[in-house]
């Protein structure tokens, strides 16, 4: 009977027991529910910012993948816009030493040379003028031998020019020289025909002149224009302008007659000076 009392008490110690500790709970979750109604935005727990990182961080963090990438590129973009730039540079300047050092040595178009070689007398016909005014009456014909040289790389085409004969200052014939060509590194040699003026040649010549000899101081003035093209790209006209001074002696009637007179006709002295614009 004892023992029966002693389970009785237990029992009823043990159901006192559970019921305050169902009060408390009941207690504990009424209060937590009145903090959920005061504060309803409060979050559960924080979290940690490596295992659960922002938003903001995420797109910061994306932007700044992007920025690098766009730095890079740009930076690939100006290397290579720089070597483009580079090339182009060197190659205008490579391409502009080239031309220049060819137009200074093989494109370089030199003065062609006109020279005199002589000139000789072909006939000197005298005779009795006129009257008192012009005793003597004479007839003379000249023959220059001339020659044009071209030192360039490119043929030289002259046009027809005139060379005029002054005796005493005053013109005393006229002789027109054809055009023609000259091919590159060559020469040409051409005889010029002067007919002097009877008229002319006659106030220079007198009797005694005739009968002893004399010598003539002619001068000539030859213009020649021309052109030379360079691998048909470049063009230059020239002129040729060339004085000349020419001692011609012509022995008299005394040199067939007296010997050691002078006889013949022949070039004393030519001098000339030429001029290329």
């Amino acid at each position: 009977a004892s023992i029966l009392v002693l389970g009785r008490d237990v029992s009823s110690f043990l159901r006192v027991i559970s019921m305050a500790t169902a009060a408390s709970s009941s207690r504990v979750a009424a209060a937590a529910e009145q903090d959920d109604k005061k504060d309803p935005a409060r979050p559960l727990a924080i979290p940690h910012p490596y295992a659960h990182p922002a938003a903001s961080d995420v797109d910061e963090a994306a932007q700044t993948a992007t920025g690098w990438r766009s730095t890079q590129y740009l930076r690939r973009r100006r290397r290579c816009l720089l070597c483009c730039c580079g090339c182009c540079v060197a190659t205008a300047v490579i391409v502009g030493i080239l031309v220049l050092a060819l137009s200074l040595t093989v494109f370089k178009v030199k003065d062609p040379r006109l020279t005199m070689n002589g000139v000789s007398l072909a006939a000197l016909r005298a005779g009795p003028g006129a009257g008192l005014a012009d005793p003597v009456a004479a007839n003379a014909t000249l023959t220059a031998d001339v020659s044009i040289e071209n030192p360039n790389i490119a043929s030289f085409r002259f046009s027809p020019s005139a060379t005029e004969v002054y005796l005493a200052g005053r013109t005393v014939s006229v002789a027109y020289v054809p055009g023609g060509r000259v091919g590159a590194h060559g020469s040409a040699r051409m005889n010029v025909t002067v007919d002097i003026l009877a008229d002319r040649l006659s106030q220079a010549v007198n009797a005694t002149g005739l009968l002893l000899g004399q010598a003539y101081n002619l001068t000539t003035h030859t213009e020649m224009g021309g052109t030379v093209k360079v691998l048909g790209i470049y063009k230059k006209d020239l002129e040729i302008r060339m004085n000349c001074s020419i001692t011609v002696e012509v022995g008299g009637f005394a040199g067939v007659l007296v010997s050691g007179a002078p006889a013949g006709v022949h070039t004393n002295g030519v001098a000339c000076v030429a001029h290329v614009s």
